[in-house]
């Protein structure tokens, strides 16, 4: 097996591509006809529908059930897509077990929902595998429209200004679109290529370009876009990683994340990917708890997810959480980094257990080391190369009503804005509120 330069523990091929095949299947295969009717039998249809009111997109999910129960899967998708046009993709990544699923009267009585997540897949596959786009553009405005970033709010917004009749074009930094749901997922819970189907089929709406390759403030500026176009939406989401900021955090086999789930998920060949023997991960949230347990999919002999704070702060919900410990990730609470310690590379990573205090967040002096031939940072990531001009709140961009930025014509949205929870169900429903915003503004004439 071929090693890595910097540290023999990291290695190619732990499995073979049978095992990987298996360990990388869909984690939640898609219901058949029957599974999802009886599943769709369990339905309340409650009147007030807490389900619905806890979606960000706000689907009629009473609704789309009855449909799939009545054995038309089609109108169920329709309802879906009505207000998430990437509900396919949500159906597989959205945290349902803390939104509709949570709320579900039938898990308030007997802790086990309605499998509103598996029955919105059920029906969006459906549709989706007859080849149907349901929708259609209205008579052409003659306005054209710029998009940054082609993730779920930019394609959000963009597919519902195309259906308003408007010519979009898409720019993103990468030559493929898909942001985070490409880039940025778990490759278990989107598998075949899934991402990119979504976006063949959502681009059937027509009038939508995508240019690949183009970053705001190098290929294009926003002032250029402004002059050229009638309005602007930006949702390129947020490049920066955070550091760890902590001594000999540039020593090598220290790496994002994001960057391994990425190159994972674009590998062709899983068995040519290398992973440590040893791996520690840093961060408590959904990119920390992926890179864990995929590194431990992919072969690590041990894996350890670290975070500072107590379980109930993990941003990864318990669903999550029980998932990597299902898989052989142990995670360690209240306990931050002091150094990285090696000689070139990794070697150890040595902590603090740390305690609430009157304070805050507070270390005991109490200290311990874990062995790691490689780390993944997961502590959130940033905003890079705001343009100028643009009222920044907490360090994204700072946005009222419907995106409305302090620039005229110039929206935002997805996780680069303020006041969002940083999920692909909370990014399509700004870009869609958005881009309904944006259509009133240019029809005001």
């Amino acid at each position: 097996m071929p090693a890595s330069p910097r540290s023999p523990g990291i290695v190619a091929g732990r499995l073979d591509a049978a095992a990987l095949a298996e360990r990388f299947s869909d984690i939640s295969p898609k219901l058949d006809a029957h599974e999802a009717l009886v599943a769709a039998d369990r339905c309340y249809f409650c009147h007030d529908a807490p389900c619905m009111e806890a979606c960000p997109t706000s689907i009629d999910i009473p609704l789309f059930i009855r449909q799939i129960a009545t054995g038309t899967p089609e109108a169920a998708a329709r309802t879906i897509l009505d207000q998430n046009i990437l509900g396919g993709m949500c159906a597989r990544v959205c945290p349902t077990e803390t939104l509709c699923e949570e709320v579900c009267v039938r898990e308030t009585a007997e802790g086990k929902p309605v499998e509103i997540g598996r029955l919105q897949r059920y029906a969006t596959d459906t549709l989706m595998d007859a080849g149907v786009h349901p929708f259609s553009r209205a008579e052409a405005t003659g306005k054209r429209l710029a998009v940054v970033g082609a993730g779920p709010a930019g394609l959000s917004c963009a597919h519902r200004l195309a259906m308003h009749g408007h010519d979009v074009v898409v720019f993103d930094a990468r030559e493929k679109p898909g942001g985070l749901n490409e880039f940025g997922i778990a490759s278990y819970k989107s598998v075949d290529g899934f991402a990119q189907r979504e976006i063949d089929w959502l681009l059937q709406i027509g009038g939508i370009e995508i240019h690949g390759g183009q970053t705001l403030g190098d290929a294009i500026t926003l002032d250029g876009l402004m002059a050229e176009f009638d309005a602007v939406f930006l949702g390129m989401g947020l490049a920066g990683v955070n550091s760890l900021g902590v001594e000999g955090d540039d020593r090598g086999n220290v790496t994002d994340a994001v960057d391994f789930i990425a190159d994972l998920r674009q590998t062709e060949d899983l068995t040519g990917l290398p992973v440590g023997r040893h791996v520690v991960v840093i961060g408590g949230g959904m990119t920390a708890i992926d890179a864990a347990v995929q590194s431990r999919l992919l072969g690590a002999e041990s894996v350890t997810l670290v975070y500072r704070r107590s379980q109930e702060r993990m941003a990864a919900s318990v669903w999550e959480q029980d998932l990597a410990t299902s898989k052989g990730v142990t995670i360690i609470h209240n306990a931050m980094p002091l150094r990285v310690i090696g000689n070139g590379a990794v070697r150890e990573m040595e902590f603090e257990y740390t305690r609430d205090g009157a304070g805050g967040l507070e270390p005991t002096g109490e200290t311990f080391r874990l062995p790691a031939d490689q780390v993944f940072r997961a502590i959130g990531q940033k905003l890079e190369g705001a343009p100028d001009g643009l009222t920044l709140e907490g360090g994204k961009i700072a946005v009222t009503g419907a995106g409305r930025t302090s620039l005229a014509m110039v929206w935002a949205g997805g996780d680069c804005a303020s006041g969002g929870d940083d999920l692909t169900v909370t990014a399509v429903a700004e870009g869609r509120d958005a881009a309904e915003d944006i259509h009133a503004k240019l029809m005001e004439a």
